[in-house]
């Protein structure tokens, strides 16, 4: 596979992990679509066993999806870019500090932004709570198996 085509499913995989902050893209097809994409024009053994391994872990994450209750995220009170900023912090979070990094990211971003909005410890961590009350669990289940498959791409390009 060329340099050129590397950083095309990188950046396909960057797209689906932005997707799954964004309502209407569809996060988890992008990356797994991007990993199939490489799987085929790469035909390597390692690339075969990261697109089986990113089509078991992307169903589990459709199964607790539609386990988990639906929620709102007008509900949740706070607007839709802090949510996405902290989304982004928890994907920057990933890489800096590895697997506990995004949550880390995601969290400590979402109560400092709440913070510097509301003015107050009690009414920022107020909103935070609520926020991961209402669509935390299922954001954060779906956005860290998405950064698991990307993570097993980039480890596997990495290994040679």
């Amino acid at each position: 596979m060329s340099s050129w085509q590397l950083v095309a499913v990188g950046l396909v995989m960057l797209l689906g992990l932005f997707g799954v902050l964004v309502p209407g893209i569809p996060g988890p097809l992008l990356v797994w679509a991007a990993v199939l994409w490489w799987a085929v024009t790469d035909k390597s053994a390692p690339a075969w066993t990261v697109l089986m391994g990113a089509t078991a872990l992307l169903l589990l994450n459709q199964v607790l999806k539609w386990l988990l209750p639906a929620r709102d995220l007008r509900a949740a009170g706070a607007p839709y870019r802090t949510l996405f900023l902290a989304g982004t912090a928890g994907i920057v979070g990933f890489f800096v500090i590895p697997v506990i990094g995004g949550l880390l990211g995601a969290v400590g971003s979402l109560y400092a932004l709440e913070r510097a909005r509301l003015g107050s410890h009690g009414d920022a961590w107020a909103s935070t709570r609520t926020v991961m009350r209402t669509i935390g669990l299922s954001v954060l289940i779906e956005l860290f198996t998405c950064l698991l498959v990307v993570g097993a791409w980039a480890g596997v390009l990495l290994a040679g």
